[in-house]
């Protein structure tokens, strides 16, 4: 069965909520296994690094708007986040050297998984 014949059998909502809770899983699901291993390794590898960094998974304080604008970005790390969270990981130590460049790891993690949700959304739908 050919990549574009899975992906139809692929919801739009389905490969969405699949591709933001495990990075590349979707696009490993529809047969896109290059695209799903790098995407799996390198975002998994981002968010890791940003834990060893010392970076802060940051909470959602909307009295603070940027704040809760990082945590919303690491979020979108889906499964990764939530597992971090409860392991206790992510506290951060602002005094560490690598705290900021932690931080920026943990961020970009999510942002990057975001887009790969949407490339996943586009490939179900058909246009890729």
């Amino acid at each position: 069965m050919t990549a574009t014949a899975r992906s139809a059998r692929l919801p739009a909502a389905l490969a969405c909520l699949v591709a933001w809770a495990v990075p590349g899983a979707a696009h490993l699901w529809m047969g896109r296994r290059l695209k799903g291993l790098v995407f799996l390794a390198a975002i998994t590898l981002m968010f890791g690094i940003g834990i060893l960094l010392e970076g802060r998974l940051f909470p959602f304080e909307f009295s603070q708007p940027l704040v809760a604008l990082a945590a919303l970005a690491e979020l979108g790390a889906g499964a990764l986040w939530g597992l971090a969270r409860l392991a206790g990981l992510g506290a951060g130590r602002v005094a560490a050297v690598t705290y900021e460049y932690g931080n920026a790891f943990l961020i970009v993690a999510g942002l990057l998984n975001v887009l790969v949700t949407l490339d996943a959304y586009d490939i179900a739908k058909g246009r890729r």
